[in-house]
């Protein structure tokens, strides 16, 4: 048999990706909500790194930032917006018309135009009614086009919206000049049975417009919501790199290209041979240590003890690697411990080129075992919580660093 008659894909063989778009276009959100993880921020040299890493690998659509934030924000949007990246570069912008000019004069391509849309944001964060936040959307939009800007409309909280509303309002931004109609689930609540049905709804309500999808991974559903959105049609899915961003993070960079690619059997355009270095780059950049099960990209992602695992992985990676390390620039490790058997000890010394009898090769399995099993674990005791209270401290600015700050203005701190 053929080794591609070994295994079954039944998301392919049930035609699960009949409703794939013809083109994905990868919407990365590394620069902009990746930035507002918790503690983060980025130079006007590590923004344009990113940026020229992206672009290189093939990103198709980047929104780097809102330039009307800062100084500095301003300065890293016009330095990628002026460096001539084959990506479409996207400033981000409130329904404010300083936000839209911020974003006209730093040169970006397009603007994200961003409002709050569902009843609960509109009471108690906007406190605006509906027909106020569909008129400033609307003349938001007109003012950017009018101003030579590409307009992407995004609303927050859109899956908890009501459906008639966000018609209503998508499609009075549409007629007003958006090209693109970016869906949040900006605290991450939806499933993808859901994430299916609501964009059928979409679907069939709006006005022939681009869909986007930007998902938040609150309960571990990025991905799949985000999967669940392009089977359905939505041809612009965003992304973070390692999935960073607000609270728990946005829809994995690495993990959104590697399941297009490896489980729908579709060419994204990425180069996913530089997926691992872009991963290790922005982890050293953020400071935000990659976690050490995170799929693919994670030190244990292509790391065995198991006997039984590395034995099966020896004979053939495809047994417990569902995708080819080394295509991704990794390299697979085994690991030695409790679980160990007879094949990844074998398999080491033959590497250092040492043949050893069946009876070395259990010897040293055995001394492993008993070694593994009377480690103390006081050193794993003192790193967790050395590295929780640095954490802590290094989030930010520290609670001295803040009253020291504060008293510059004239306030005193608590005694």
């Amino acid at each position: 048999m053929e080794e591609e008659d070994l295994v079954r894909n039944y998301v392919l063989e049930k035609e699960i990706i009949k409703g794939l778009p013809e083109k994905v276009v990868f919407w990365e959100e590394t620069l902009r909500d990746g930035e507002q993880t918790p503690g983060v921020f980025f130079t006007v040299d590590e923004k344009l790194k990113i940026a020229k890493m992206l672009d290189d690998m093939g990103v198709g659509i980047m929104d780097v930032g809102i330039p009307v934030v800062s100084k500095e924000e301003f300065k890293a949007v016009k330095a990628i917006a002026n460096e001539g990246l084959k990506a479409t570069v996207i400033g981000a912008a409130r329904t404010v018309i300083s936000d839209i000019d911020s974003c006209v004069e730093a040169g970006v391509d397009e603007t994200s135009i961003f409002v709050a849309c569902s009843d609960l944001h509109l009471k108690y964060k906007l406190q605006k009614t509906r027909e106020e936040v569909l008129d400033i959307s609307v003349e938001s939009v007109q003012y950017a086009r009018d101003h030579g800007l590409e307009v992407s409309f995004v609303t927050e909280d859109t899956v908890r919206a009501d459906l008639d509303y966000v018609t209503q309002l998508y499609n009075a931004c549409t007629e007003a000049g958006a090209r693109r109609a970016v869906l949040c689930d900006t605290v991450g609540v939806m499933t993808p049975s859901a994430m299916r049905w609501w964009i059928g709804e979409i679907k069939k309500r709006f006005k022939p417009v681009q869909l986007s999808i930007h998902c938040h991974n609150d309960l571990g559903m990025a991905v799949a919501n985000s999967l669940a959105a392009v089977e359905c049609g939505a041809e612009v899915p965003h992304t973070t790199v390692n999935g960073i961003g607000e609270r728990s993070g946005n829809a994995s960079f690495e993990e959104l290209v590697l399941g297009l690619e490896m489980l729908y059997d579709y060419r994204t355009g990425i180069d996913i041979g530089r997926i691992y270095e872009l991963s290790t780059m922005v982890e050293e950049i953020t400071g935000i240590p990659l976690a050490i099960n995170k799929p693919i990209v994670g030190y244990n992602a292509f790391s065995h003890e198991s006997g039984i695992h590395a034995d099966g992985v020896l004979k053939k990676t495809l047994t417990y690697e569902p995708i080819d390390c080394e295509a991704i620039g990794r390299t697979r490790k085994f690991i030695f411990g409790k679980h160990t058997g007879h094949a990844a000890v074998a398999d080491k010394l033959n590497k250092a080129g040492l043949s050893a009898t069946p009876e070395q090769i259990t010897k040293i399995v055995e001394g492993i075992k008993e070694t593994a099993e009377h480690k103390e674990k006081s050193e794993q005791v003192e790193f967790i919580k050395m590295f929780r209270q640095r954490e802590d401290e290094r989030r930010g600015i520290s609670d001295r660093e803040f009253w020291e700050i504060a008293k510059g203005a004239g306030l005193e701190p608590p005694k």
